[in-house]
């Protein structure tokens, strides 16, 4: 069974960076697809990135591009926060499935990291 666990979340200020970290254990994370989604208070949960485990293409949501990178090694999934704003501010999750990329639907989860963007 895999198990994910995030961590590296925390208070920053604008313009900061951060490195969310998702770590598996239970299994190896070969051939999953990983993504990172968020939820902010009073919105819905959205996908940030993903990574394909087929080929390491990656995928970021419009509002990241260029400030957020995706990355994996090993059993880790790392994602690198630069340029954060407030709009960032949210729990942040990771995600696996053997089946799709970005998809809607991921077989396992974390139990979050909570990202606070504040002055």
């Amino acid at each position: 069974q895999l198990q994910l666990v995030e961590s590296g979340g925390g208070l920053v200020q604008p313009g900061g960076s951060l490195r969310l970290s998702c770590a598996a254990s239970g299994s190896t994370l070969d051939y999953y697809h990983i993504a990172w989604l968020r939820q902010a208070p009073g919105k819905e949960r959205e996908g940030v990135s993903c990574i394909s485990g087929s080929d390491g293409s990656t995928y970021y949501v419009d509002s990241v591009k260029g400030r957020f990178t995706i990355s994996r090694a090993k059993n880790t999934v790392y994602l690198q926060m630069n340029s954060l704003n407030t709009e960032d501010t949210a729990v942040y999750y990771c995600a696996a499935d053997r089946n799709l990329v970005c998809g809607a639907e991921y077989e396992y989860w974390g139990q979050g990291t909570q990202v606070t963007v504040s002055s």
